[in-house]
């Protein structure tokens, strides 16, 4: 929610809803991907100050674009792939409710890096 006191929130609001309404499917994946390391970010930002609200508001982003990514798989048709992925984000969202749990920065480097690698993967692929 917006107030006429943060217009560049607004603004950068619509910029991403723009970019979603023109993406293909490679480019909203990577979205997502992006977005959960920017979450990821400002999770360790909020832990580290003790923001408890705003790091819970981040943790359920993240979960959501992880739990998200691990629906869109194609589990029949996926093969191996589809498979590693679930267990990837099944590790990522785990690692990420004890990171939460636990106010714990140090459980938040597996997930970055997990997400990084997919997000390098998905940069190859077209």
């Amino acid at each position: 929610m917006f107030t006429n006191n943060d217009p560049f929130a607004a603004y950068q609001q619509s910029s991403v809803e723009a970019r979603a309404a023109s993406a293909n499917q490679h480019d909203l994946v990577r979205m997502l991907l992006e977005a959960c390391l920017d979450e990821l970010t400002k999770i360790e930002g909020h832990i580290d100050n003790r923001r408890i609200a705003e790091k819970g508001a981040s943790v359920d982003k993240c979960l959501n674009i992880i739990m998200g990514m691990d629906a869109m798989l194609d589990m029949e048709n996926g093969g191996e792939l589809a498979a590693n992925l679930h267990q990837l984000y099944d590790f990522c969202h785990r690692q990420l409710l004890s990171a939460s749990i636990n106010s714990d920065t140090t459980k938040l480097a597996p997930i970055v890096q997990v997400i990084t690698d997919i997000n390098d993967g998905w940069q190859h692929f077209e």
